[in-house]
């Protein structure tokens, strides 16, 4: 009889949001993080839920958005983009991830805090800029493609990996 394939570790999960806020001008605003994760690379604004509390999502979001950028919005100031979630991340753990946007250009006059540097950046200059390859790869074009909409994707990170497929929105199956 062959030996039974290893059982992976169980990882923890994360449950964290994504928030993507945009200026009159279209820019986008990017926290360049000086903490892990992705240290040094750039990402919108958010963090993990408060999961002691039961905190929901888009609380967690509104929360994120004042504790890291001073502005005060409301659930109904935000849009539900996407639901990511990433197996494996770093071999260390899983992310679930919601994305969510505000519904209205935003002016932040804070530049710096604890987590990081927030800078704003036209999104043509995205590609420039160290991100991580999961958004870079998967999150960003996805987001750009169902802005205003929804969708949900899956990532396999496991052993360096990235593959993904598209959940949701049904019978869309572009993947790579």
């Amino acid at each position: 009889m062959p030996p039974a394939p290893p059982v992976p570790p169980v990882l923890p999960y994360k449950i964290a949001v994504l928030c993507y806020l945009f200026d009159e001008s279209g820019r986008l605003l990017l926290l360049h993080r000086r903490k892990p994760p992705n240290r040094d690379l750039y990402s919108p604004v958010g963090g993990k839920l408060d999961q002691g509390m039961g905190e929901s999502p888009a609380r967690c979001a509104v929360r994120e958005i004042q504790e890291e950028t001073g502005l005060t919005v409301g659930m109904q100031d935000l849009h539900l983009t996407g639901i990511v979630s990433e197996a494996g991340f770093d071999d260390q753990m899983h992310w679930l991830m919601f994305l969510y946007e505000v519904t209205h250009p935003v002016r932040v006059e804070r530049t710096t805090f604890d987590e990081g540097r927030l800078e704003w950046h036209d999104p043509a200059g995205l590609a420039n800029l160290p991100i991580p390859d999961t958004d870079r790869q998967v999150i960003w074009p996805l987001f750009w493609r169902y802005r205003k909409r929804f969708f949900s994707v899956h990532i396999e990170c496991a052993g360096g990996k990235l593959d993904w497929k598209i959940e949701q929105p049904a019978g869309d199956a572009t993947s790579a």
